[in-house]
C-alpha cells in the first residue's frame, strides 16, 4: 500500500521531532518540514501532500495564509492546524482547516486525529461505506468523531464534546433518549461542571454550525437515506437518537 504523504509545519523544534516520529512509525511518508510559512507552500505544491499539519504561527507566512493559498489552487489535502488560541482555531475552521489541535498535544493524538480524517475522506469518495472491519476495530469516541468531521461540526466549540458524551450515552442506554432534559443534559453537565440549561444550548449550536455549512447531501449520506432536506434541522434529541441508533446497528453488522 501506497504511504500517505504528509507536510509538517511547526515552530517548535521538539514537538517537530515528535511529530515526525509518530507518524512515521504510523507508516506516513514525512515529505516536508518546515518552521516557514513560505517554504511551506512550496513544499505543499512540490510534493502534493495528503495531509499538512500546520502551526498557526510560522515565519513569513502563517497558518492562515497557507489555508487561503491552498483553498485557491486544485490541491487536494487534509490540513490540520494547531495552537493554543481558540479565537484563531475559529478562524482557521471557517478558512477550511479540517481539524484543530488545541496545543499542547501529544504528537500520537495528532497521528489518532490525521487517521479519523483520512477514513472520513475516503468514505466520502464511496458514499460513507466503511468496510465493516473498520467500524468494528474503531472505538466509540473513534466513530462519532468521524461523523462529526464528515458533517462539519468544528472540534473546538463546547457543544462538539457535550454533543459526543450524549450519544455515547445513547449508545450505552438508549432509554436516556427519552429523558433527554431530565437526565442527559444533566448528566453531561455534572462531567463538565457546567449547567443543564448550558449543555443544552451548546448542543443546539453545534448542530446549527454543520446544518449552516450547508452539506446535506453529505449528512444523508452518512445515514444512508434523504433524512433532511434544505435547511430542515434536527432537534437536539433528534440527532442524538439518530446518530446513535446509526452506531448501535453498525455493532450489529
Amino acid at each position: 500500500m501506497k504511504k500517505k504523504k504528509i507536510v509538517i509545519l511547526e515552530n517548535n523544534e521538539e514537538l517537530r521531532e515528535k511529530l515526525i516520529r509518530a507518524f512515521e512509525s504510523s507508516g506516513y511518508a514525512v515529505c516536508g518540514v518546515s518552521d516557514d510559512g513560505a517554504e511551506g507552500m512550496q513544499l505543499i505544491g512540490k510534493t502534493n501532500p495528503e495531509v499538512v499539519v500546520s502551526e498557526l504561527f510560522l515565519k513569513n507566512v502563517d497558518g492562515m495564509g497557507i489555508l487561503e493559498a491552498v483553498k485557491g489552487t486544485s490541491t487536494q489535502c487534509v490540513i490540520i492546524v494547531a495552537s493554543a488560541d481558540d479565537a484563531l482555531i475559529g478562524r482557521a475552521m471557517e478558512k477550511g482547516a479540517k481539524y484543530c489541535l488545541v496545543k499542547p498535544f501529544a504528537a500520537e493524538t495528532a497521528v489518532k486525529r490525521v487517521d479519523e480524517l483520512l477514513r472520513a475522506e475516503e468514505g466520502h469518495a464511496e458514499g460513507y461505506r466503511e468496510p465493516a472491519y473498520t467500524r468494528r476495530a474503531a472505538s466509540l469516541e473513534e466513530r462519532i468523531s468521524n461523523i462529526f468531521i464528515s458533517i462539519g461540526i468544528p472540534p473546538h466549540i463546547k457543544g462538539y464534546n457535550y454533543l459526543r458524551e450524549g450519544i455515547k450515552m445513547a449508545v450505552e442506554q438508549p432509554d436516556v433518549i427519552n429523558n433527554v432534559t431530565k437526565v442527559l443534559y444533566p448528566k453531561i453537565g455534572e462531567k463538565y461542571g457546567t449547567t443543564a440549561s448550558k449543555v443544552e444550548r451548546a448542543i443546539r449550536h453545534a448542530i446549527e454550525v454543520a446544518w449552516n455549512r450547508g452539506r446535506i447531501d453529505v449528512i444523508n449520506a452518512i445515514f444512508g437515506a434523504r433524512v433532511y432536506i434544505g435547511n430542515e434541522k434536527p432537534t437536539n434529541s433528534e440527532f442524538i437518537a439518530l446518530v446513535a441508533d446509526k452506531l448501535i446497528l453498525e455493532t450489529m453488522v
